[in-house]
């Protein structure tokens, strides 16, 4: 099976990722991390907040833009959400009103921002089973513009093995959009090795930021910066 190293090795700018593994310790695991290529792309760090959510917020004087400025992950009594923009607290929320996983991820839009139109990925976790899913919101290839989503839901993840998904395929230079999850395996002991693992991984010309946590317990985690 194909290493997260490897994996982000042949996409070194992958924009932003979301991960779930197993690590070896047997935990339930999870990250995120953002990559970027403008100054104000790389301006930019993950942190957590008062409200025990972890957000993308801007460094220095920048204005708050809802691209780039965001709740990352969020959880409730039974709900962790992450992913790569304002819909993590939408689909959040239409959980809290009852809604199941699968349509929660429904009837989003990709990002405004042409010519790339960045997808919107996002994971939803069970807090009492485990159970996940990955969602993602494209522009379709071709001439129409209305958005395609994909909810995939994830099997049972055994010890050493990850789902990950990106927003982009890229060599650095030029960039498509991703079009689906790659299963990957990792020799992670824990939380803190997955986050040492997909940053080693991760090319540093691109490096801004990135987080691993235990979604059955929050979104508490450690955080790296470049």
């Amino acid at each position: 099976m194909t290493s997260i190293l490897e994996a982000l090795q042949h996409n070194p700018y992958p924009g932003r990722l979301i991960l779930l593994a197993r690590t070896l310790d047997g935990e339930l695991t999870a990250g995120y991390a953002l990559t970027g290529r403008s100054d104000s792309s790389r301006a930019r760090r993950i942190e957590s907040t008062e409200a025990g959510e972890t957000a993308v917020v801007p460094v220095g004087a920048q204005n708050h833009d809802a691209l780039r400025h965001y709740i990352a992950a969020t959880a409730d009594e039974r709900w962790t959400v992450y992913g790569n923009g304002e819909q993590v607290a939408e689909v959040a929320g239409r959980l809290v009103k009852g809604l199941a996983p699968s349509s929660a991820l429904e009837e989003l839009s990709y990002e405004p921002d042409p010519p790339i139109y960045t997808p919107r990925i996002t994971a939803v976790v069970d807090r009492i089973d485990g159970r996940a899913w990955f969602g993602a919101t494209r522009r379709p290839e071709g001439e129409r513009e209305s958005a395609d989503t994909v909810v995939a839901s994830l099997g049972a993840l055994a010890v050493g093995q990850a789902v990950l998904l990106s927003t982009y395929e890229s060599d650095g230079e030029h960039v498509s959009t991703s079009r689906r999850h790659l299963d990957l395996s990792t020799s992670a002991q824990d939380a803190a090795a997955l986050l040492a693992e997909v940053w080693a991984a991760l090319d540093p010309r691109f490096l801004v930021a990135a987080t691993a946590f235990a979604p059955l317990r929050g979104v508490r985690g450690a955080i790296r910066h470049a």
